[in-house]
């Protein structure tokens, strides 16, 4: 069936082409209800008028869960930006304006940030001194009702056919304050190297948001907790 046609290796995760469908098939340690849960998250996503591929269904294959979605058929931003170096500032201006677009709409009721950060907090590891820390510094931020989609970078946006993006993978979505999520793209860049591309991403958000770059990096350490912990 599907097996022989794999498209993507993430982590745990393992991602097959079946026609017009694409299979996310999740790793033994992943429970019903996280499967479901990113099921749920993608379907708001469409509710709220973001392009995402349409769930189809959540299923029990070979032992494991899959979520089980339309295929996308096209290139990653990640990979465009590979193949076209020279190109990279206006990719990156489109993930930019992609994310401004996505904050914009009206938020779906996706679990509040404030909650997920706490939980992930919890499970970062960190000091316990640490831990109680970051606690405290995040009741004391703002606390928004904007889409946060909390992965969103370059191999998460796909061109469908080099033209029409679509936003993929969203167990982390949440509503909450839209610095969070710009911190977290910031971190991510940094996380796979690319420190140039760090510095452009903010500088375009910033400038397009009308955010202060000090307002986006006091999420900073929210934004690495969440990635030390693997609490959904």
């Amino acid at each position: 069936m599907y097996l022989d046609r794999i498209i993507a290796v993430r982590n745990d995760k393992t991602v097959y082409r079946d026609d017009d469908l694409c299979l996310k098939v999740f790793g033994e340690e992943y429970s019903k209800t996280h499967v479901l849960s990113e099921a749920l998250n993608q379907a708001l996503a469409e509710e709220a008028g973001l392009n995402v591929p349409k769930v189809h269904q959540v299923a029990a294959l070979d032992g494991k869960w899959a979520l089980i979605s339309e295929y996308i058929r096209g290139k990653t931003l990640a990979q465009l930006i590979q193949e076209n170096p020279k190109k990279k500032n206006s990719y990156l201006e489109l993930l930019v304006r992609l994310q401004l677009g996505m904050q914009a709409k009206e938020c779906p009721p996706f679990p509040r940030l404030r909650d997920k950060l706490s939980r992930k907090i919890d499970a970062s590891g960190l000091p316990a001194e640490v831990r109680y820390e970051l606690h405290v510094r995040l009741d004391g931020l703002p606390e928004h009702r904007r889409i946060c989609h909390g992965d969103f970078e370059p191999s998460n946006v796909i061109l469908f056919d080099g033209e029409v993006p679509f936003i993929l993978d969203w167990p982390h979505a949440a509503e909450g304050n839209a610095c969070f999520d710009a911190a977290h793209s910031y971190l991510r860049f940094w996380l796979n190297g690319d420190i140039d591309g760090a510095e452009k991403y903010l500088e375009l958000y910033c400038e397009k948001s009308g955010s202060d770059k000090k307002q986006v990096l006091r999420w900073m350490p929210f934004a690495a907790a969440a990635r030390l912990s693997k609490c959904r």
